[in-house]
């Protein structure tokens, strides 16, 4: 973040500019931020977020994901309530992690959670979700993960926003869409040796080129090294 801070608020990959746009969907950041998606397993996190300030890394991803994809909303909105809500907020880490679960770094993984699994995998009996979210404490066995299905589900909570399966659906054909698009690929590469992991042995996209850049680097050391003027 610090070599490049606009990706605190642009896109990793500008390619992405065209599918979401910043500040739409405004009743369902709300509906998401406030814990209330219809979704147990997204509102429970949410809820015991908003009101600790800490979530474990695996919900974080879930939480940006479904905000992302699900929802289809940018992740500059949800990328601020979460910065808000994390008592350990940290940019450098926060805003990459953000793009990265949202799909618009171009050269990472698509990462796409299926709330309602994450929910029977993580809180099989769903005691966090009973805890978290009141309304479902009358419902027993499977039914607490999607009381849609509940023979009376309860009135005081919220029907689903989304279908999270044809959403998924959605998103993905979106996204893949884009990524299939024409010059796509070089300018990736070009993130990925700007931006992406040196560690020795991981695959990546655009070896060659990133060899390319660390030997002009070694050539042409930074004229800024010293200056604290950061």
């Amino acid at each position: 973040l610090e070599s490049a801070p606009r990706f605190e608020v642009e896109n990793v990959h500008p390619a992405f500019d065209a599918i979401r746009t910043e500040g739409e969907g405004a009743d369902r950041l709300a509906a998401w931020a406030e814990g209330r998606t219809g979704l147990p397993f997204v509102d429970a996190c949410m809820r015991a977020l908003n009101a600790t300030g800490w979530i474990n890394f695996r919900m974080r991803a879930m939480l940006q994901a479904t905000a992302s994809y699900h929802l289809w909303l940018h992740w500059r909105g949800s990328g601020l309530h979460l910065a808000r809500a994390f008592a350990d907020y940290e940019p450098g880490i926060h805003w990459n992690q953000s793009q990265m679960q949202s799909g618009t770094t171009g050269i990472n993984t698509i990462r796409l959670y299926n709330p309602v699994k994450q929910g029977k995998d993580h809180d099989p009996d769903g005691v966090f979700i009973r805890r978290w979210v009141p309304e479902l404490r009358s419902l027993s066995g499977p039914c607490v993960h999607e009381p849609w299905k509940a023979e009376a589900p309860p009135a005081d909570y919220p029907p689903p926003l989304v279908d999270v399966v044809k959403a998924a659906k959605r998103a993905k054909n979106q996204v893949y869409a884009v990524r299939r698009g024409e010059g796509f690929r070089a300018q990736a590469d070009a993130i990925q040796a700007a931006h992406g992991s040196r560690k020795s042995g991981l695959p990546q996209v655009g070896a060659a080129s990133q060899r390319a850049a660390r030997r002009r680097e070694a050539k042409a050391p930074d004229p800024r090294q010293g200056d604290l003027g950061l």
